[in-house]
Order: structure tokens, then C-alpha cells, then sequence
């Protein structure tokens, strides 16, 4: 009974994701603009539950390239509200959109002809009524079954809060070597130094097929795998091309052949590294491409490995040298 409700708990907030994914639209839009355009620093803040979410958003904007920093309501009210200046951006979040400690400061801050941008489940409450862009996180129900504590609408807000940073991140060109230079006692910051041969998949957990091979067998072997793509190789083990998933989505929208050759679907000549470079290139890398897997090649081009973006980010066992 716990590990079921445990998972129900785990679908709400994962429903409550997709909803605000639905919702986005063209005020997203509308709070980048605002926050590309200012020339100093986004403010966030926030009280209880919405207080904590904003103190984590803050820390994700310093890290990919956005300098903030987080403000108490209560404490702007009595001194600090200083700190804010008229060049500045204020991204307000409060659920309800009725937390009066909130509201209170933003009355202050809208006098200061400070842009505000809302984070709200709240339609037509007074934050979205004072804010100039409104994000609205409202999701279909909270995963407490009392529907009190706050839960899904929180996650909801710190998976927008991350949207945000990563679209920001983008915007600015925000490089890895960047990310280093703000994370350099970090964990992500010690992998990101260490060489790509040190971090990438070898032998037989690579993804790969012969380029004799068939459409059907690169498709077992990418399920197989399950990382999203398949390496293509040469009979002396040169890398010849990459069939990712997206490959295969639209090879059967124009109508799949299962016999048909490998070699003639594939994508040839595909990005690659070398082995004996930095994590962090390898991250630059996927980054300027768009792509989150990576051959590893030697200085003949022979497949050595293959790096995929979440390890390299974090998620999944690494096998560390140093």
C-alpha cells in the first residue's frame, strides 16, 4: 500500500508538470525578453513553501549565467528592500497569488517602476493583477490528500523555475567552461576537468552495428542499449555514421522497409571527439550541436566510446580515474 501511494504521488506531480507544460505560451516568451533585456539582476523572492522553491531558482539562475539573489518579503519591508534597484527584475512566487507579506512588497516595488514577472496558480489574484508578465503554474490537484501541504504545485514552480534558467542559459550562450568557472569546488565542476576517456562508455556498452547491417537489426540494438542512438562502424572499426532515435521516428513517418540498408538511412560523418580532450569540451560540444550523445574516436577516427549527456551532467555511475 505505502510503495502505491508512493507511486500516485509520484504520477500527480508528474501530471502536474505536464499541465504547466501545456500552459506555456507566449508570456514565457515575454519573461525571457524581460530578463535578456536586464542589465542587472533578477530578484526572487517568496515566503514558506514558495520562499524555499525561490531560493533554489536563484541558485540555479547564478549557476547557468543569470546573477540573482533571493529576497524575504518581510525582510525588504524592513531595510532591505534597498537592495532592489529600478534596472532590476522581480520574478514574484506565491501559489495563491493572495500571500499579503508578498503583495505588501510588490506594492513597494511596482512605485519603483520595477518589472515583475509572476509565478502563480492564482488567475486574477493580486499578483497577477501588479505583475507585468504572468507565468501561471496552476496544476490539477496537490498530491496531499488532504490537499493542504503544498506538493505538486511546488514541484510545478521549480520545474518552471529550471525552464526558465535553461532557456536563459541558451539565450546567453552560456558555454561549459562558463558553468566551470561558477562550480569550481562542485562535483559537476571536478567531472567536467577530467579527460573524456575517463567518463565515457566503452566496449560493450557502446551501441553499435556493422554498416552491413540492416535497418531492423540497428533498431534491436538501439533498444537494446536504450541511450538513444547506435553507432555505425567500419570493418577495422572506423566510426561511418549514428541512427538516433529521432532517426528512426522519421524514417517511419516516410514509410519503414525493414530490409532496407542501414548505410543509406544512417546519418554519416557524425559529430565526434577525441579521446584524450576535456569533459567539458565534450559538454561545449553537445551544447553547440544540439545533441545529447557523443562518439569518442581516436586519431584515425576508430570508435573508442560514446558519452551521453546525463552522465556527464550527473545522472548514472561514473568511473573516475583520479
Amino acid at each position: 500500500m505505502s510503495v502505491e501511494l508512493a507511486r500516485e504521488v509520484l504520477q500527480v506531480e508528474a501530471d502536474g508538470i505536464l499541465s504547466v507544460r501545456q500552459q506555456l505560451g507566449e508570456e514565457f516568451l515575454q519573461a525571457v525578453g524581460l530578463i535578456m533585456a536586464c542589465p542587472s539582476r533578477v530578484i526572487v523572492t517568496g515566503i514558506g513553501k514558495s520562499g524555499l522553491v525561490g531560493q533554489k531558482i536563484t541558485a540555479t539562475l547564478n549557476s547557468t549565467g543569470t546573477p540573482s539573489f533571493f529576497l524575504h518579503p518581510v525582510e525588504a519591508m524592513h531595510g532591505d528592500l534597498g537592495m532592489v534597484a529600478a534596472t532590476d527584475v522581480v520574478l514574484a512566487i506565491s501559489y495563491s497569488g493572495e500571500t499579503p507579506e508578498l503583495n505588501a512588497l510588490l506594492a513597494s516595488i511596482s512605485e519603483r517602476k520595477v518589472s515583475i514577472i509572476a509565478m502563480t496558480g492564482g488567475a486574477n489574484s493580486t499578483l497577477d493583477a501588479c505583475a507585468d508578465v504572468t507565468l501561471n503554474v496552476a496544476v490539477p490537484k496537490e498530491a496531499c490528500p488532504l490537499g493542504l501541504a503544498p506538493t505538486t504545485s511546488t514541484t510545478a514552480t521549480l520545474a518552471l523555475g529550471d525552464a526558465l534558467a535553461v532557456v536563459l542559459l541558451e539565450r546567453k550562450q552560456f558555454k561549459a567552461e562558463d558553468f566551470r568557472r561558477n562550480h569550481p569546488g562542485g562535483s559537476l565542476g571536478e567531472r567536467l576537468k577530467v579527460s573524456v576517456s575517463e567518463v565515457m562508455l566503452t566496449g560493450k556498452d557502446i551501441p553499435c552495428i556493422s554498416d552491413n547491417g540492416s535497418l531492423q537489426q540497428a533498431i534491436v540494438r538501439l533498444h537494446e542499449k536504450n541511450l538513444g542512438a547506435v553507432m555505425v562502424t567500419g570493418p577495422a572499426g572506423h566510426l561511418k555514421g549514428i541512427l538516433t532515435d529521432g532517426d528512426v521516428r522519421r524514417i517511419i513517418i516516410n514509410g519503414y522497409l525493414p530490409d532496407e540498408k542501414l548505410i543509406e538511412v544512417m546519418t554519416g560523418d557524425p559529430v565526434s571527439i577525441s579521446d584524450n580532450l576535456l569533459a567539458a569540451d565534450a559538454l561545449s560540444l553537445m551544447q553547440r550541436h544540439e545533441i545529447t550523445i557523443l562518439a569518442v574516436v581516436d586519431g584515425e577516427k576508430k570508435l573508442q566510446g560514446i558519452l551521453h549527456l546525463h552522465d556527464l551532467l550527473g545522472k548514472g555511475e561514473f568511473r573516475f580515474l583520479i
